[in-house]
């Protein structure tokens, strides 16, 4: 009786590969997103609606100065904006409001705060994208310079640069740009959205503090990552210094700099609130600064979830790019949460 022969399949490689993970990682990535974003929104509901100032009074009172007001009026007003259910239910209103992307109406101006926040938003957001463009540029060509350079003392002058800026406030680096390019040198416009001219210095004054850090960060890193017991291997088998730090540690030190740039993201907004105001121009930061100063709840709550939207998005973004650098990262995870 012959045998037959069954033959033996060789495992895949991709069996085992940590990316094979990475649906069931971008998915639990997206959920705890999704749960920041919530708490966002239920904090500042909580915040804003358990203060003990009326939208309605401050929306009938514009001018600050006493008035009489008709009762029947501030009823109809307290039934239109739901201020008259109990807290619970008005959190469920707004709640159900926002998963539509409505956040009700502006009580200064009337206008849906979503129409609001998306008119001021391309402006923040060109305002973001180059301010984050200049200080990756800048900061990643700093210590990209200070760890090739051989001489000691210029190593540490350029090191010493970002120490000093990350200590400059950003209102005062406005008004120093505003001064020397707009002022005395009238290269720049001093104000307004004027197109590209008009946004180079705000994104400037942004840029300036968050290069700063990045240049620290990721000197450190390529510091730490040199060294690393396989540097010297590369070096003895004849590579070359520049080729070893573009090719195999700019690689390995990418990380702490890719962590840091969601953060960096939430500071350039934040930060764009004082700028705006600087250079007067019109963006989600001076939205936020005159929503805060009339206390207009709905606006400032808007304001609120769309910046947590956007810096929860990118540090998604961040967390979707980490395996795609080291796909351990998938399977460390993994155990962790075991």
């Amino acid at each position: 009786m012959s045998e037959t022969l069954v033959p033996v399949l060789a495992p895949s490689r991709w069996a085992g590969h940590p990316l094979r993970r990475l649906p069931g990682y971008l998915v639990r990535r997206g959920l705890q997103a999704a749960l920041v974003l919530w708490a966002a929104f239920s904090l500042s509901f909580v915040i804003l609606y358990a203060l003990p100032s009326d939208p309605v009074s401050i929306m009938l009172n514009q001018t600050g100065e006493p008035t009489a007001v008709d009762r029947q009026q501030i009823a109809a007003l307290r039934a239109e904006y739901h201020l008259d259910e109990p807290l619970p239910v008005q959190y469920g209103l707004a709640l159900w409001r926002a998963l539509q992307l409505d956040f009700g109406r502006s009580i200064q101006s009337g206008e849906p705060v979503a129409s609001s926040l998306a008119h001021a938003l391309p402006a923040t957001a060109a305002l973001t994208l180059l301010a984050l463009t200049i200080a990756l540029l800048g900061g990643i060509g700093l210590a990209l310079a200070a760890s090739l350079t051989r001489r000691h003392w210029l190593r540490d002058l350029l090191l010493g640069v970002p120490a000093l800026s990350v200590s400059l406030p950003t209102f005062w680096i406005g008004l120093l740009l505003l001064q020397a390019f707009s002022f005395s040198w009238h290269w720049f416009p001093a104000m307004g959205n004027q197109g590209f001219a008009s946004l180079l210095l705000p994104a400037l004054t942004l840029a300036i503090p968050a290069a700063a850090v990045i240049a620290q960060v990721l000197a450190r890193s390529l510091a730490s990552v040199r060294q690393q017991p396989f540097t010297d291997v590369l070096l003895a088998k004849g590579l070359g210094e520049g080729r070893l730090l573009f090719v195999h540690l700019l690689h390995n030190a990418a990380i702490p700099l890719l962590s840091l740039t969601g953060v960096i993201v939430g500071n350039l907004l934040a930060g764009s609130v004082v700028t705006e105001t600087v250079f007067s121009r019109e963006g989600v930061g001076r939205l936020a600064q005159g929503a805060v100063m009339t206390q207009d709840i709905p606006l400032v709550q808007g304001v609120v979830v769309l910046a947590a939207a956007i810096f929860i998005g990118v540090n998604l973004l961040v967390d979707s790019l980490y395996p795609l650098l080291d796909p351990r990262m998938v399977s460390s995870e993994r155990r962790a949460g075991q």
